[in-house]
């Protein structure tokens, strides 16, 4: 029986060994009262040191499968459950409208799936190769070695204190006036829009936002079962002209904007026009969520301040950032600025949701950060990234005839066709191994049938030439 115990040298060998007679009890192969072969014996029969039969002996004991009688060795006393019929549901029928919502809008189970060989460009996710790992690793040590098992018990639902000091500190730095403010840490940008929406919106309550936009917060303001308002984008962002009568008819509770390298189409808001935009919402007493996505991914230009840093003294703009889409999404670390009396709100509706973001998370990220390796490698990633998009750019003009191409910067490209349908084309190139976002899944409305998004932050220079090109012949021949 226990000539068949083959080990591998990723467990330790007392716990493989305690694993496998385990098995064998679970399955009925040793029965209860059944003597094992002594400590010596079993070594012997393995050719391992006695030490690991003893320590595997002594956990299947603390376990409950075994009892160790003195002198007169070990047996099992794990009575068998042997199992009934038991309760069978159809599962099919008892879960919730929320259930069956949340699985028709899961791109991830619809949409089409990567494959070993091609070439990607659905992500915007950052490309790990660019993360400097030996200064995480440092950071993981020097944080343990100052804080240990503090880090490991339970935290505070706001977030690790000096995170949150350097996250405001870091806002400020865009301008941001912290008077009046507080912040939050969250699991990053999805539980921040979740927890906003949750506080402030109510079932039936209708939101305005671009159209198209982040198909993550469509997704969200659906399972929230608010009534999305979508505002067609012209060449330099949101049209003013329809916001403002959307505005004046009333009934709007709240506003979702992506003024920075925009979800999908790449657009940079100006300055001017952000001005004006606060004063619209302003006007007609509205408050703004504003995700601050890829703000740091700037590749030319001056600093252009987030809505919430314009609005100064202003409570009425609620900020969710992320580092996720730029540094380490693994850690799923963001946070919301916004009035303190609402962040005191958000933070009881945290705490009754998850208690608190992953503490080791946010300390590891606190040192990385106040480390000066963020910049270093923002330095890098911002060269890298540049090249790509700039790349993405010259080789759609070139090889996609295309009525449109937009994209100032960050991780992505949005493509606009005439007369081609972009599902009919992803399914085409899909055959010749490249893949990309069809842009319907970005529209409020239905739109987008003609337009997709290519991600460049997974692909190399040779990847986006090759793949850019199918694009074009497959146009061409759908033509």
């Amino acid at each position: 029986m226990f000539e068949n115990l083959r080990f591998s040298g990723k467990r330790p060998i007392y716990l493989q060994i305690k694993d496998y007679i385990k098995k064998m009890i679970l399955a009925g192969l040793l029965q209860p009262g059944v003597k094992l072969p002594s400590t010596r014996e079993l070594a012997e029969m393995l050719k391992v040191s006695r030490n690991s039969v003893i320590s595997a002996y002594q956990y299947l004991e603390d376990d409950g499968f075994i009892l160790m009688e003195k002198g007169r060795g070990a047996f099992v006393s794990f009575t068998e459950v042997k199992s009934e019929p038991g309760l069978v549901l159809t599962w099919e029928e008892m879960v919730t409208d929320y259930a069956r919502l949340a699985a028709a809008l899961d791109i991830e189970k619809k949409e089409l799936k990567w494959e070993k060989g091609m070439i990607s460009f659905k992500s915007i996710a950052p490309d790990p190769s660019l993360f400097g790992l030996e200064d995480f690793k440092k950071s993981f040590l020097q944080r343990f070695s100052l804080e240990g098992a503090k880090l490991l018990n339970y935290g505070y639902a706001k977030g690790y204190k000096q995170l949150m000091e350097y996250i405001m500190e870091y806002m400020k730095n865009k301008g941001l006036n912290p008077a009046g403010k507080d912040i939050m840490i969250t699991n990053g940008f999805t539980e921040g829009f979740n927890l906003v929406l949750s506080a402030l919106l109510h079932r039936g309550d209708r939101i305005v936002c671009e159209n198209p936009t982040h198909n993550t917060a469509i997704k969200i303001m659906n399972l929230a079962g608010l009534r999305i308002c979508g505002v067609k984008m012209r060449e330099d962002g949101i049209c003013v002209e329809e916001l403002k009568k959307l505005l004046a008819g009333g009934g709007i509770k709240a506003g979702f904007l992506i003024p920075s390298y925009h979800n999908p189409t790449g657009l940079v808001m100006s300055p001017e026009k952000r001005v004006e935009i606060l004063k619209i919402f302003t006007d007609y007493q509205v408050p703004i969520i504003e995700d601050g996505f890829n703000e740091e991914l700037r590749f030319s230009g001056s600093h252009v301040a987030p809505l919430i840093a314009l609005s100064g003294k202003g409570n009425g703009v609620i900020y969710i950032g992320s580092f996720s889409k730029i540094l380490f999404p693994g850690l799923r670390i963001g946070w919301v600025i916004g009035d303190a009396k609402l962040i005191s709100y958000l933070e009881s509706v945290k705490r009754s949701a998850n208690i608190h973001t992953s503490f080791p998370d946010q300390a590891i990220l606190y040192e990385y950060l106040q480390n000066g390796y963020f910049e270093r490698y923002l330095k890098k990633a911002r060269k890298v990234y540049k090249e790509r998009h700039d790349c993405a750019v010259r080789l759609a003009r070139q090889y996609i005839p295309a009525t449109r191409i937009w994209g100032e910067g960050g991780l992505h490209i949005f493509v606009e066709l005439a007369g081609v349908n972009a599902r009919t084309l992803l399914r085409e190139c899909y055959k010749r191994n490249v893949l990309y976002m069809p842009g319907d899944i970005f529209y409020t409305n239905g739109g987008g049938e003609n337009a997709f998004r290519l991600g460049i932050s997974r692909v190399n220079l040779e990847q986006i030439e090759t793949g850019i090109k199918v694009i074009g012949e497959v146009i061409e021949g759908l033509q």
